[in-house]
């Protein structure tokens, strides 16, 4: 039984492939470019797809003008915290925002699961530790689910895709560990917005990474610029 994986080469992405694995699923990784500063996390995808066996690898694409006003793609600066206390909380949302991009990519994903007779599609959202995005909230995703269900042909013959987010209610700490006992190696991940060698460790996703690992008792097996 097949299903789709939306893998970005990070901890969450990486934990739900293995998730997808653990449930009995042959899973197909779509990896999307959508204009990125730099492609270091597509190489922790590659390396992540590999290593956790997916059956395929789809990695597309898309024109950087559809996403232009995010600070990870071609706007702005990418926020440097001084601190985990400068985490945006609830209801702040920073210019790391990419403008419906989950929407974009489950949209994607389910076109290619229709096409090769995929049951579910896999997402690594998670609406705990995160930045305050829209399109990672429960919300979003179960709409988007009955959406993908009136607009495909499986959908309409009462089989719909479904869309699978394991990790929704999970902190990072939890999904950390999960992803140790689940068999990933955490060292091919990469979480930090910014390319390089080593990750940055002030950018708001190496703080909620470096939190996580703390509070999970566990070493970050990856190398830092800075560590606060």
């Amino acid at each position: 039984m097949r299903a789709v994986v939306l893998l970005s080469g990070g901890i969450d992405s990486s934990t739900t492939l293995a998730v997808a694995r653990y449930r009995g699923y042959d899973p197909c990784c779509l990896t999307i470019l959508y204009g990125q500063k730099h492609s270091r996390e597509i190489e922790s995808a590659k390396s992540i797809a590999r290593h956790l066996g997916a059956s395929d690898h789809v990695i597309m694409e898309l024109p950087v003008q559809l996403f232009s006003c995010s600070s990870l793609t071609m706007k702005g600066d990418i926020p440097q915290r001084m601190g985990p206390d400068e985490v945006p909380g609830e209801g702040a949302i920073p210019n790391t925002y990419v403008p419906g991009r989950n929407l974009v990519f489950l949209s994607l994903a389910c076109s290619w699961a229709e096409s090769i007779g995929a049951k579910a599609v896999f997402i690594g959202a998670t609406s705990v530790d995160y930045s305050g995005y829209p399109d990672c909230r429960r919300e979003f995703l179960e709409s988007f689910e009955r959406t993908a269900a009136l607009a495909t042909r499986i959908g309409t013959e009462g089989a719909p895709i479904r869309i699978e987010a394991p990790l929704l209610e999970m902190d990072k700490a939890a999904i950390i560990k999960l992803g140790y006992e689940l068999g990933v190696d955490l060292s091919l991940t990469w979480s930090c917005y910014r390319g390089g060698k080593k990750a940055c460790g002030r950018c708001d996703s190496c703080m909620y990474r470096l939190k996580g690992f703390k509070e999970a008792s566990l070493n970050d097996p990856i190398h830092y610029e800075e560590m606060i």
